[in-house]
């Protein structure tokens, strides 16, 4: 039984089948399904059915993708596993109340993806900044290191948890926004949606001479991390595009002035 249809469990670039395979099992166990692949390094493979035991249906259907970008693009939460805090950080999130917003998104029918990075050195700081909340699972200092299929069973179970709590409020302090769940004109925009404005903005901020991308500064990690926390809607997007579009049109209608400009530079 899929409990969680609208929610995916992403591994990116797995090294071993095995895992693949004992995170099948442990995403059934937990009652999800949705299984999706990001350039795994040996799938299909025969250990990834072995060690799915009675999950191996999961393992047969997964979605294997070529890119991150790609497993998450119709997605309007996204969220990252990783035992590491990263010199900017995303907004921070423990297993139980990342259990709780994703019951809560998911009740409204967001589609959400929570990716786990590889099993030696975990998520790339490009591929935990597509999301909206990154996830530490806490461990004993002692020893730290979690295998893959142990992360994706903490956290699986703690959605079910969350799921399992029926329509009670949660409390104010996981609240999900307003926006993001209840009455809202709009629906969210998707990560797709999101990246093509984000790849919009960089070429136009570089056009008007805002952004050098070879001394940037983080300027456009900062930006997405300013939209990803602001989550826009699907009309929002649309209106900031507009802006972008209407500033290349200045520039396309003034070419002297352009010239101008670089010359300065």
């Amino acid at each position: 039984m899929n409990s969680f249809p609208n929610v995916r469990i992403v591994l990116i670039e797995t090294t071993h089948p095995g895992n693949i395979g004992a995170s099948a099992r442990a995403m059934k166990n937990m009652g999800f399904a949705s299984l999706y692949l990001v350039s795994p390094r040996q799938f299909p493979h025969e250990k990834a059915i072995w060690r799915a035991a009675s999950a191996d249906d999961l393992v047969k259907q997964a979605v294997v993708c070529s890119s991150v970008e790609e497993a998450i693009k119709d997605c309007r939460l996204v969220i990252g596993t990783s035992a590491r805090e990263r010199r900017i950080p995303v907004p921070l999130l423990n297993p139980r109340t990342c259990g709780e917003r994703v019951v809560a998104e998911a009740r409204v029918g967001h589609e959400i993806a929570v990716l786990f990075g590889r099993e030696s050195r975990g998520m790339k700081n490009e591929e935990l900044q597509l999301c909206h909340y990154h996830v530490n699972i806490p461990t004993s200092e002692a020893y730290s290191s979690l295998n893959l299929a142990m992360a994706v069973q903490i956290i699986c179970y703690e959605i079910l948890c969350a799921g399992l709590i029926g329509d009670t409020p949660l409390q104010t302090t996981t609240q999900v926004e307003d926006k993001d769940t209840h009455g809202w004109d709009m629906p969210l925009a998707t990560a797709e949606e999101v990246g093509y404005f984000f790849e919009h903005m960089e070429q136009t901020l570089e056009a008007i001479g805002f952004h050098d991308p070879a001394n940037p500064r983080q300027l456009m990690t900062r930006l997405r991390r300013l939209f990803n926390r602001i989550r826009p809607d699907q009309m929002e997007i649309s209106i900031l595009r507009g802006i972008l579009s209407a500033v290349d049109q200045l520039r396309a209608d003034n070419p002297e002035r352009n010239a101008e400009e670089m010359e300065e530079r």
